[in-house]
């Protein structure tokens, strides 16, 4: 949904809105893993007498601990529900969908289903030429006119996800029974390698898609511990774990320079434009949008 002004803005950049647009998937997620759980820690000296001595590494999911299958099929959960979004904003002879809000809950009556939805509003450009599938953008009106304004247009939206964990070591535990105020480096070197490899992939994604960029829209950290499940004595041992989750639109780039008129000026997509912007501009739409059929 539109508000006035919004809807001012996107007619001011020669779009118009066709209708709401949603896209759902409903997802059973299991956990993998050779324990069992797919929050492995990969700690060799995880059982052994004082927690073990050698440091503890971060299991990645983005450098293939188990924890990458989660983040796969939660990926792939996405992805359906955008793609279907997508969908139907083509049969509604759309252009591309503004506006969209991604959310992620779990299903009713079954603890391990997450229904995965996408909604947003679908909008048409004027003039002949049609990407080959629509763009999705978080941006909403105001957002996508000042976007567009500035030469820029939105190509997917990209959701960039890491999981990493990390076992209690010897030097952890003696941190935290110190009396003597530190920093606790490994549970920081954690979530700094939790948050760089989320930010690598969204831009993997991003070059995939050969946009120019990303304009972020949210990025949610969350961090807990359980019980290592490679110990399996009386003793019981921590590993801590850290999600990273951050979702952008990507951006690929039609004009040269931005307009040189107000943020939200008239940039026509009419046939008779007199300086070729909005051809450009409809030729970059249908460039930007191309990858959209190998993913």
């Amino acid at each position: 949904m539109l508000s006035t002004g919004e809807f001012a803005a996107l007619r001011s950049v020669g779009f118009e809105p066709v209708g709401l647009v949603m896209g759902s998937a409903v997802y059973h997620v299991a956990y993998y893993g050779p324990y069992g759980d797919c929050f492995d820690c990969r700690y060799a000296d995880a059982g052994r007498y004082g927690r073990g001595y050698y440091p503890s590494a971060v299991a990645l999911s983005g450098t293939g601990a188990p924890s990458a299958a989660l983040v796969q099929v939660l990926d792939t959960a996405r992805r359906t529900a955008i793609g279907r979004m997508a969908t139907e904003c083509a049969a509604l002879g759309g252009d591309g969908v503004v506006a969209a809000q991604l959310t992620m809950v779990p299903f009713p009556s079954a603890p391990n289903c997450l229904e995965f939805k996408v909604i947003g509003t679908a909008v048409r450009a004027a003039g002949p030429i049609r990407p080959r599938w629509p763009f999705t953008s978080h941006l909403d009106g105001l957002g996508f006119a000042k976007l567009v304004t500035a030469g820029w247009v939105p190509v997917q939206l990209l959701v960039g996800m890491s999981v990493g964990v990390r076992h209690d070591d010897y030097q952890t535990l003696q941190q935290k029974r110190s009396r003597v105020n530190r920093e606790m480096h490994g549970w920081s070197e954690l979530i700094r390698r939790v948050r760089a490899d989320a930010r690598t992939q969204l831009s993997l994604q991003v070059a995939g898609y050969g946009a120019d960029g990303v304009i972020l829209a949210d990025a949610a950290l969350r961090h807990w511990e359980q019980p290592c499940p490679r110990v399996r004595g009386e003793e019981e041992q921590v590993d801590h774990i850290t999600d990273c989750l951050m979702i952008g639109t990507a951006i690929a780039r039609f004009a040269a320079t931005p307009s040189a008129a107000g943020t939200l000026s008239v940039l026509s997509l009419k046939r008779d434009d007199s300086d070729g912007e909005a051809e450009r501009l409809r030729h970059r739409l249908a460039q930007a949008v191309a990858g959209r059929q190998a993913h």
